[in-house]
């Protein structure tokens, strides 16, 4: 991003409590993620929680942006560095899916002082943590569900239902109408349209793992298509400071299908002062 290109400020809002420690939401790269669609089962659930949801530049209801941001890792790190500057939360927790991951690791790298902790799920930052391999992953295969659920006719409701069941649920029985309809309707925006038409972030984000501070919990589903608990593994053991938990009968978004079981592992590596 260059210094003279505009930053777009992520849309963000407040949930739970009205005070306390703060903890920001990130979502997740899907077709249609955005924050409470991703993660407001585990808010629910945590209602007396202080919860700050961020809809990084191109998905939810931030508005399409510069290219430098929309689709890119630090680009969507900086305008996040930008967005807690204006509010002012000085540091802050990251309970983040996926694409938000990799923001999240970004802003803790470049920007220590302003993240404490973090909860990271499904998160890929590089294709082989501290070299580890090899690893069951399928690098593809989001830029494939991505040019099928919006290519030929165009996106639809059945169309999403059939991605989240193939890649982020377990039991696809178990996935509500809402969740199909919100998601199906954020991917129709603009800036969701916009984005769709970039290339996948291609930024590998290996060299700067050791550079994270902040302790870090790696939550994964049990049967992540996009990768494997041996992925989850590496890179657990690539962060300095970092724990494991991997969730049974979960597939890629663990937070919506199990969001009790997920809400207390979270919250419980968030309040911990060990």
């Amino acid at each position: 991003m260059s210094a003279t290109e505009p930053v777009t400020v992520p849309a963000h809002g407040w949930a739970g409590a009205a005070h306390g420690p703060v903890t920001v939401v990130l979502h997740g790269g899907g077709p249609g993620c955005h924050a409470t669609a991703d993660f407001g089962a585990v808010m629910a659930v945590r209602p007396a929680h202080r919860w700050l949801w961020v809809d990084l530049p191109g998905y939810g209801g931030s508005v399409t942006g510069p290219s430098a941001a929309r689709g890119s890792v630090s680009g969507a790190a900086h305008a996040l560095a930008t967005l807690l500057e204006r509010i002012g939360p000085d540091r802050v927790d990251v309970l983040a899916q996926s694409y938000g991951g990799l923001v999240a690791l970004r802003l803790a790298a470049d920007r220590p002082e302003r993240v404490r902790r973090m909860v990271l799920i499904g998160s890929q930052p590089t294709p082989t943590p501290g070299g580890a391999g090899p690893l069951r992953t399928d690098p593809g295969l989001g830029v494939r569900a991505r040019t099928e659920y919006y290519g030929g006719d165009g996106p639809s409701p059945a169309k999403m239902r059939a991605l989240l069941a193939a890649l982020e649920w377990y039991d696809p029985a178990r996935i509500p109408e809402s969740t199909v309809l919100a998601r199906y309707r954020a991917s129709t925006t603009a800036g969701a349209l916009a984005t769709a038409t970039l290339p996948a972030p291609a930024e590998d984000l290996g060299r700067i793992l050791g550079a994270v501070e902040a302790p870090t919990l790696v939550l994964w589903g049990r049967h992540d298509p996009f990768a494997g608990p041996d992925y989850a593994t590496a890179l657990a053991d690539a962060l300095p400071l970092a724990d494991l938990a991997v969730v049974g009968r979960t597939a890629h978004h663990p937070q919506a299908e199990r969001p009790a079981a997920v809400a207390a592992l979270a919250g419980a590596f968030l309040t911990d002062r060990s």
